[in-house]
């Protein structure tokens, strides 16, 4: 039996900075070999790094399993008016 997540559930799990798995998440916004940029029930969420690759991605379930080599993660929040269509750019660099 699947375990349910509910609503605002939310999970970033890394195992040795080599992989990772992140659950709550909405959508991928972008990635590359550097960087990867998530949006996630409790704010947006960017994993830098190097050789980083999106090995498995479920936005049914919204769970993500990220590899490479993981430098640093950091959350930003997502204000009331990011989910009134306001630019991701804008967002980013409030």
């Amino acid at each position: 039996m699947e375990e349910k997540q509910a609503r605002g559930a939310h999970k970033l799990v890394v195992n040795n900075r080599k992989t990772s798995l992140v659950t709550g998440v909405l959508d991928v916004l972008s990635f590359d070999l550097n960087e990867i940029l998530l949006e996630t029930e409790q704010g947006m969420l960017m994993v830098k790094g190097s050789d980083l690759h999106v090995n498995r991605l479920s936005l049914e379930k919204g769970e993500v399993d990220l590899s490479g080599t993981i430098d640093s993660v950091a959350y930003s929040d997502v204000h009331p008016a990011a989910k009134t269509g306001e630019n991701i750019l804008s967002r980013l660099f409030r």
